[in-house]
């Protein structure tokens, strides 16, 4: 058991770094610093592909392709190539070691659909050219992982159970949702380049309830920078779609509070509640920095790894109060047993 739980500590790792690259991959626009898939211009590395990048780069200089920004690409492929061996690893394992407390292989083996996948959107995120959907899909696919490996990590780590009250395991898991909109929401505002659609806080252009287009600010099916109809989308779509996620910001931030505040108050999950609270904090924080400076790379960055680190923290608490809630006996179960 023990190897299983350094695999899956060195996955969850590794998850982060690439979910945190390939943040830094599409903030940095080389998204498609290598136009095709898996390899660069057919080659197993941009060194190998030097005089195809350049010739790319002479007929569009400071375009998507470049040399430094296909290694970026590669590198990020690589990893997330080896996290996925390592995944299949990890699953293997995991039905080895079935019968022993904390091993769950049926999640290790969904890992692996959830990675395939995940395989795929890197592969039309290239070959599609960054359509928002599939972009945004991408990064929630990412995530889904770490959250599946956190959730892996804390169940072969398991440690006592203290007693929590009734109803909190339900307001956590409406806290995990919430928050999984709002990432939602995240990824849409930043694979359409809308961060900065309103650059003034906390009105938007002047107003609390900007000029919007929803329409299609949200239509799912189209070109990047593109509208249903194939023109470029507008800067009221792209103010609505900016304003959904700072008011998303406000409604999510002010449950999660809520529920720091109520873990705050019970000494068995203090320290989580605690956590939950500067996570909150620091998030909120950047998002905000993000927007006075201008969305400078190591803070939209720092953004986005905040959310994966925010992830982390709500998939802690749901696991914490969901073991509780499932080691409590039913009705008349104590009674029942005693005579089993």
């Amino acid at each position: 058991m023990k190897s299983l739980r350094r695999m899956i500590l060195a996955a969850l790792g590794l998850t982060l770094v690439v979910v945190v690259l390939g943040a830094y991959v599409r903030l940095s626009d080389a998204g498609l610093g290598c136009p095709d898939w898996p390899g660069c211009y057919g080659h197993a590395t941009p060194a190998q592909a030097v005089s195809q990048i350049r010739a790319a780069e002479s007929v569009q200089p400071g375009g998507p392709v470049s040399l430094p920004k296909a290694w970026k690409e590669m590198i990020h492929r690589y990893l997330a190539a080896s996290l996925g061996v390592l995944i299949i690893a990890i699953a293997i394992q995991s039905w080895r070691k079935r019968r022993e407390p904390g091993s769950a292989p049926r999640i290790a083996t969904a890992l692996i659909g959830v990675v395939v996948f995940q395989g795929l959107l890197g592969k039309w995120t290239v070959t599609l050219l960054l359509k928002p959907a599939i972009v945004t899909g991408h990064l929630l696919g990412g995530l889904t992982t770490l959250a599946l490996l956190a959730w892996l990590a804390l169940r072969a780590f398991a440690i006592g159970r203290r007693p929590v009250p009734n109803g909190l395991l339900a307001t956590a898991r409406l806290g995990l949702l919430l928050l999984a909109v709002q990432i939602v929401l995240g990824g849409w505002t930043s694979t359409n380049y809308a961060a900065l659609a309103c650059q003034d806080l906390p009105l938007c252009h002047g107003e609390w309830l900007p000029d919007t287009d929803f329409g299609n600010a949200f239509h799912v099916v189209r070109e990047l920078g593109m509208d249903a109809d194939g023109e470029l989308l507008s800067q009221q779509a792209l103010t609505a779609i900016h304003w959904s996620h700072r008011a998303g910001a406000l409604v999510v931030g002010s449950y999660l509070l809520l529920l720091a505040v109520l873990l705050v108050r019970h000494r068995a999950l203090r320290a989580l509640g605690a956590v939950l609270s500067l996570a909150l904090v620091a998030q909120l924080g950047l998002g905000i920095a993000n927007v006075l400076n201008s969305l400078p790379l190591p803070l939209a960055v720092a953004h986005n790894a905040g959310a994966a680190l925010l992830l982390l923290v709500l998939v802690a608490i749901n696991h914490a109060l969901a073991r509780d809630h499932a080691s409590r006996p039913a009705l008349g179960s104590t009674h029942a047993n005693a005579y089993a």
